[in-house]
């Protein structure tokens, strides 16, 4: 006895029906930059944060007293991570002209460095929050608005205490009481001495029990 054959049934195509696609989030875009003169030196991070329609909503900046590029740059991505946290933010994409920041962060590199480590680890966890996250490196040229606001916030340093009279800058003598540790054969302060750029100092040592 023949059965009758069985006509699958019909889902629109000779495969079935695609599954939907998941619904792409629209992403806002984080700039980031961070910079030192003198390396370590005076130093600060600039970010600019563009909504998915590629109009500006934020500027950040501020001076993170004395460090290294690199310290800087990691400052700079967590405020950018911060910024989108604080204001819910579900999708970022971040971009940097730092190669070293962005080839650690996507897992390329590897962290060697003790001050880099802890900001990593905040970075990576944090990035970790949202529903989607991307972190690409660009040249400098595309970099170029971070840049200044990491100049401008290390200029604004520079004023406070100074005056100008034509080309000439004069300062008044003052003290000022900070601590440091000795590392690498350097020393680091613990605070941001806020000190104008080229401000020359004198330092009397007492070992701190």
């Amino acid at each position: 006895m023949t059965m009758p054959r069985r006509t699958p049934p019909s889902h629109g195509g000779l495969f079935g029906d695609a599954p939907p696609e998941p619904k792409r989030i629209a992403a806002h875009q984080a700039n980031v930059d961070g910079g030192s003169r003198g390396n370590p030196g005076p130093a600060a991070y600039g970010v600019v944060i563009r909504d998915p329609r590629g109009e500006i909503v934020a500027r950040l900046k501020k001076y993170i007293g004395q460090n290294t590029n690199n310290v800087a740059e990691y400052f700079g991505l967590i405020a950018a991570l911060d910024y989108a946290q604080t204001h819910d933010l579900r999708a970022l994409r971040v971009e940097s002209d730092s190669e070293l920041l962005v080839k650690q962060m996507r897992g390329q590199y590897r962290v060697k460095s003790g001050d880099l480590r802890p900001l990593f680890e905040r970075a990576k966890k944090m990035s970790q929050t949202f529903e989607s996250f991307r972190i690409d490196h660009v040249y400098r040229e595309q970099n170029r608005e971070a840049d200044a606001l990491v100049n401008q916030a290390l200029d604004e340093v520079s004023r406070p205490g100074q005056s100008q009279q034509g080309d000439k800058q004069t300062q008044k003598d003052s003290t000022l009481r900070c601590f440091a540790r000795y590392k690498d054969g350097l020393l680091q302060p613990e605070s941001p001495l806020n000190l104008p750029e080229g401000a020359e100092v004198e330092i009397m040592l007492r070992l701190r029990k």
